[in-house]
């Protein structure tokens, strides 16, 4: 007979520790999915084995036995490693560790195994001769794969310098050592150009596909594939990471720069951490790669932590694209009031007779970013959340992109009877109605969140836009993430302003990176592409910075701010957001936590705990938030980690009428 203590499957954070249970299965293992009897009533619930012991750890007056084990689902040791790190690190359930690990569907009844990539055709290819810089780059990430060494690379290479390639030939050399490779893109409309380019390498046998946009049963059996060994390789978005792989030696990040590789569900995890902890009990190399790395990252490779690796040209040696930024408060001056400048508009014009294809880029969907009553001011808002509502002339609605609530715009100001409604701001709608304008027998197509809400659109949108059917292609940050089109010569940034005007300390390097990665689309043939930037700011450091292509001046300029102003990668901010239905209990709530968290200080600490304060989102679907911020300075992350978790273990002993949600260096702060 054996004693486990197992994880059990259930949402209530009361529930959230080990609990133990008899087991007279001998061949019970960690990891293992078992039935269990749980609570007063003895209600069958799943759990999941932490621990085998011989004898319990303390006498039981009545110990429960578990059930029947789950063929099925079995969890590594490694893996259940890294969700005691995980719960550790982020502060989250056990159980909301494991399920990052495990698959949410189930078996086909019918006995057929659904694969969404059986059917893809690969990429046609040649594999290309190596520049002298990919040979350079390449060497010493073999020599960590063959070595079988744990080392941590970052790749960066300049917009179409062969970064991927450089993965594919890295990739290759991971499996001649008979191990396994995960590949990470950090947005799905991504995952089917890599894929592609992989299956014509590799062979669509040796890949399986994890990302949000398959079903439950097909991300099932690509799960079923990876666990049983039939796969090499694995390719997808953040969760991809969690695949259930025993023999991993390289962990791609491709991107690595981009804000999704954050979770913002719980649990808050990081995906470059979380393939960190798993490459060191696998002995493998990171790659990470950037053409605008993170600021922390490039601060982690000047520290030695990761070794840098530079592209410095594109693959096919034509020049960077020609960058210049209009200063659109001269076109207003000028009377046009248009929101595509003068000279995008003749840029777009040369284009279209050149027989070259044109992004515009703009991160805001909708038609006008908000609806405003010109007599007495008011603000159409969510009634649940407080936000303004967008408007979307397509379905004529406003709509809130939080929570989806959605109505028709009212005739006349609600507040006053004032006929004098007003749409202010701009969206890929609105920019897609005036270049319908412009240029009437042009096909046209946007790509945003509106128009890639059914399966397949995405896939759709892009391939008809390689095939050359779509000449302009509007969109949100979908279109200035990695894609890759020979005959784009134009890139046109509608507003570089959106992201600089963010109330956020990283907006400087999202408006750097944002601007670089979009500009990056243009002239990937054997022509110089051009770049307009659009900017109210245009004498902003970021946005000239980005003109120039100088990462380095920027990444200067930015660490020594966020040296002078203690920002990471100086510290470690860590949020708390507590949100209930009752603004006076959310409130008390975040001050009790505020209290205790200063008891466990020294007062020379206390200075990096800020009082709480209404969320800048202070409401979102009928609850009201207060936030918490606190600055950890360097090497303090774990004891501050340790003192909320000791508050939040005294916390879960009281019936709460508030949610607490702890994240550790968010990428949004709202």
């Amino acid at each position: 007979m054996k004693y486990i203590n197992v994880a059990i499957d259930n949402k209530s954070e009361h529930t959230d520790t080990l609990y133990t249970y008899g087991c007279e299965d001998d061949q019970v293992r960690v990891g293992q999915k078992i039935r269990v009897p749980f609570g007063l009533g003895d209600r069958v619930k799943d759990a999941y084995v932490f621990q085998v012991l011989d004898e319990p750890e303390q006498e039981y007056k009545r110990l429960k036995f578990a059930g029947e084990r789950d063929p099925e689902i079995f969890l590594t040791e490694e893996i259940i490693d890294t969700c005691l790190w995980m719960k550790r690190r982020y502060l989250c359930k056990y159980i909301d560790a494991v399920k990052c690990f495990t698959p949410a569907g189930s078996r086909s009844k019918r006995g057929k195994e659904r694969n969404p990539y059986k059917d893809t055709q690969g990429e046609p290819q040649n594999i290309p001769s190596l520049t002298g810089e990919q040979k350079q780059v390449l060497e010493p990430i073999r020599q960590g794969l063959v070595q079988g060494r744990h080392r941590r690379f970052l790749l960066h290479g300049v917009t179409g310098s062969g970064k991927t390639e450089v993965y594919m030939q890295a990739a290759q050399t991971c499996l001649e050592q008979q191990r396994q490779v995960i590949m990470l893109v950090p947005e799905i409309s991504l995952t089917k150009q890599i894929i592609e380019r992989f299956i014509g390498r590799f062979g669509a046998e040796h890949i399986a596909v994890l990302h949000s946009r398959l079903s439950l049963g097909e991300r099932y059996d690509e799960w079923r594939r990876i666990r049983s060994g039939q796969v090499s390789i694995v390719i997808g978005a953040r969760s991809a990471v969690f695949a259930p792989l025993s023999r991993i030696g390289l962990i791609i990040l491709d991107e690595e720069h981009e804000a999704t590789y954050k979770s913002d569900m719980t649990p808050k995890y990081d995906t470059v951490e979380v393939a960190l902890k798993r490459l060191q009990s696998h002995e493998g190399v990171l790659l990470l790669g950037s053409a605008t790395p993170g600021i922390s990252t490039y601060f982690r490779s000047e520290e030695g932590i990761y070794e840098r690796l530079e592209l410095t040209s594109r693959y096919n040696q034509v020049a960077l694209p020609q960058v210049s930024v209009v200063d659109m408060r001269t076109e207003l001056k000028d009377g046009n009031r248009s929101i595509i400048s003068r000279p995008l508009y003749q840029a777009m014009k040369t284009a279209l007779e050149k027989k070259k294809q044109i992004i515009l880029f703009l991160n805001r969907r909708g038609y006008s970013t908000f609806i405003s009553c010109r007599e007495c001011g008011k603000v159409l808002k969510c009634p649940d959340c407080g936000i303004s509502l967008t408007y979307h002339k397509e379905k004529n609605r406003a709509v809130c992109h939080y929570c989806g609530y959605e109505e028709v715009p009212p005739p006349i100001c609600p507040d006053c009877g004032s006929h004098y409604i007003r749409y202010f701001g701009t969206g890929t709608e609105k920019v897609e109605e005036t270049v319908r304008e412009f240029f009437e027998n042009t096909t046209i197509e946007r790509l945003d969140l509106d128009t890639t809400k059914r399966k397949g659109s995405i896939e759709r949108i892009l391939n008809n836009f390689k095939k050359g059917k779509i000449h302009i292609l509007i969109g949100t940050q979908l279109v200035a993430k990695g894609l890759d089109f020979k005959n784009v010569g134009l890139v046109g940034i509608i507003s570089a302003d959106v992201t600089l005007n963010i109330p956020d300390f990283r907006s400087p390097e999202r408006t750097f990176q944002m601007i670089t990665q979009a500009a990056g689309r243009a002239g990937r043939g054997d022509e110089t592409g051009t770049v307009i930037i659009q900017s109210y700011t245009p004498d902003n450091y970021a946005v000239q910075l980005a003109a120039a292509q100088d990462y380095r001046e920027f990444y200067e300029t930015e660490i020594q701010f966020r040296k002078y102003m203690g920002y990471p990668p100086y510290s470690d901010l860590i949020q708390m957001v507590f949100a209930s239905k009752d603004e006076e209990k959310v409130r008390a709530a975040a001050e009790v936590w505020y209290e205790r968290i200063l008891h466990h200080l020294k007062e020379d600490e206390k200075q990096h705990v800020f009082r709480p304060q209404p969320a800048p989102m202070s409401k979102v679907k009928e609850q009201y938030r207060y936030c918490l911020l606190i600055k950890c300075p360097q090497g303090k992350r774990r004891a501050y980690s340790e003192i909320l978790d000791s508050i939040k273990e005294k916390e879960k002993i009281k019936k709460k009428e508030y949610t607490v949600t702890v994240d550790i260096n968010p990428y949004s702060f709202v």
